[in-house]
């Protein structure tokens, strides 16, 4: 059974392993980040009325095939 001490300082370790990998990160610009987010919006709308269009489209040949 590993003492308590032992996994207290194997946590702050990993803590400090963290900070310095995020040190590492390069961030993003405001500007690229809000057009990715503006591209992710204007794809899960134009996914979203296709899918609603061959929704539409699969209800209404089911009706017609059920009749």
């Amino acid at each position: 059974m590993t003492p308590p001490k032992e996994y207290l300082d194997r946590a702050i370790r990993y803590l400090k392993e963290v900070r310095a990998e995020l040190r590492k990160v390069t961030w993003p610009q405001r500007k690229e980040v809000i057009g990715s987010t503006v591209v992710v919006i204007a794809a899960t709308f134009v996914v979203s009325f296709f899918l609603g269009g061959v929704d539409l489209v699969l209800a209404k040949l089911l009706v017609l095939v059920i009749r």
